[in-house]
């Protein structure tokens, strides 16, 4: 059953980062796209002051989750936080090339501020349960 739970949340994972990769490469916003037929519009899950953003804070925290969760039985690099922090600037920065989208440095923190989340609180519980 707990290699089932891991399996689980494994490709989970490995299927959000290829829809996380998507979303990123397309040149437009493709959610804005699918809910508004509108390319240049990007939507807000959560009405804040700093926009869109928390919408990057929710993404990279819950990919930050699940790979830490599969980090404890893997052992790899693509489970670990460095790949993670390292994904979040570079997903951010190719917006600096990709046609249609702009690089935004609430976006960059936002990323990061996820991912950071993700491990504190995953080294909290792990240290809670030990």
């Amino acid at each position: 059953m707990k290699n089932t739970i891991f399996e689980v949340i494994k490709y989970t994972y490995y299927l959000s980062l290829i829809v996380l990769l998507i979303l990123y490469l397309f040149p437009g916003s493709l959610i804005g796209f699918l809910l508004y037929s509108d390319l240049g519009k990007q939507p807000d899950l959560i009405s804040n002051p700093i926009g869109t953003s928390i919408n990057h804070t929710i993404f990279f925290f819950y990919l930050g989750i699940l790979g830490f969760i599969i980090y404890i039985e893997n052992k790899k690099l693509i489970f670990s936080f460095s790949f993670l922090f390292f994904a979040s600037i570079l997903f951010e920065l190719l917006h600096l090339i990709i046609p249609n989208r702009a690089f935004e440095l609430n976006d960059l923190f936002a990323n990061i501020l996820g991912v950071l989340l993700a491990f504190l609180i995953f080294n909290l519980m792990k240290k809670l349960i030990n």
